[in-house]
């Protein structure tokens, strides 16, 4: 004989474990709650990312061209968290990046040093379970563009 489920049962088992998994949070505690805001964690994800040996840079064309405006802006800051995007929960986070690579550098080894780097900083820095890290590699970065921008750098 077949059971049948009961969605309202299903439900209240869903929040029972959604509020446990809240109250083992270390952003949950008697004293209060912790609110990490997305900024913080595209920084440390951004810092994190940029660590990792083989990463030229983060974001995409668009972006690296803006950050290259803003910095010769006397007094400006750079993004840091440029080629970064987050979804944040209450207790997790889930990160996108968005990368250049260095030529010569494996897309594999550096995709997972970046994952375990950012995992890393990002749940040391906040508090917040890292659920997943997807990175897209746009870009290749060669020898040779280095040379391009010192040329256009001096007109």
């Amino acid at each position: 004989m077949a059971q049948t489920k009961n969605p309202a049962s299903d439900q209240n088992e869903n929040r029972s474990a959604s509020l446990s998994e809240i109250k083992n949070s270390p952003l949950v505690t008697d004293q209060g709650v912790t609110t990490v805001e997305e900024t913080v964690i595209q920084k440390l994800a951004g810092l994190a990312a940029r660590e990792v040996p083989g990463v030229h840079a983060l974001g995409n064309a668009a972006r690296r061209t803006f950050d290259a405006i803003t910095e010769r802006i006397p007094g400006s800051q750079t993004h840091v968290g440029g080629g970064v995007s987050v979804q944040r929960g209450e207790t997790e986070t889930a990160i996108d990046l968005t990368v250049i690579v260095e030529y010569g550098a494996a897309v594999v080894e550096v995709s997972d040093a970046i994952r375990h780097n950012v995992t890393r900083a990002v749940q040391h820095g906040t508090g917040l379970d890292v659920v997943e890290v997807n990175i897209t590699v746009t870009d290749v970065h060669l020898p040779e563009d280095d040379d391009d921008e010192s040329e256009n750098n001096l007109a």
